[in-house]
């Protein structure tokens, strides 16, 4: 039998149906071929028969090895992406309003970026007066209490992400009778591990 041909990822998007190629792209969501099939279009009777049968097509196969790989892509998830949502907690400017009490008016101008630094939200209604004691003009005033989330915590994970941390330090001690009753391919493996501790601290 013949090797299956190898085809780049352009010829196979060609080559595939859109049928096929959602297929693909939903099976490596979660590896389940019926439920892929299912959302790709096929009739729900046939579903369970039809993607079995997918993956025994080597244009499928080989298409699903591509873009398995490049889940960045697939997801929409990019380590830029988890960053500037980080950034917004981070370098938030609306840090004098945590758990403080605004009016309802004062929270809805808030910038998208400014509301993703937002935890959680508690509200109150408040009546108030207006008017006079004869001549009461009572209406009802809403208000919102924020909660941000940790920008110590968001810097922190940036750091950590960003490589800006110094390495940590790591102590490997070892008994001077404890080297005694080691065979030498544990006292070679030791050594081995001892120089990656040092490569990972200069």
């Amino acid at each position: 039998m013949a090797e299956d041909k190898k085809y780049t990822l352009n010829e196979l998007k060609e080559k595939l149906t859109k049928k096929e190629r959602i297929f693909c792209h939903e099976y490596i969501i979660d590896w389940n071929a019926s439920r892929s099939a299912r959302v790709a279009g096929y009739s729900e009777k046939t579903c369970s028969v039809i993607g079995c049968e997918n993956l025994t097509k080597p244009k499928i196969k080989q298409y699903i090895d591509f873009i398995k790989d490049d889940i960045e892509k697939e997801s929409g998830v990019t380590k830029l992406k988890q960053i500037n949502e980080l950034a917004k907690i981070a370098y938030s400017s609306i840090s004098d309003l945590h758990d403080t009490w605004i009016e309802l008016s004062e929270f809805e101008i808030l910038t998208s970026d400014q509301r993703a630094a937002i935890e959680s939200i508690d509200t109150k209604v408040i009546k108030k007066n207006l008017g006079t004691k004869d001549d009461p003009d009572i209406y009802d005033v809403e208000y919102v209490k924020i909660k941000l989330f940790s920008k110590i915590s968001a810097i922190a994970e940036i750091n950590k992400m960003m490589g800006y941390n110094a390495p940590e330090k790591k102590e490997l001690s070892i008994d001077i009778d404890d080297i005694s009753k080691m065979s030498t391919e544990e006292l070679k493996e030791r050594a081995e591990a001892l120089s990656k501790i040092n490569e990972s601290q200069d």
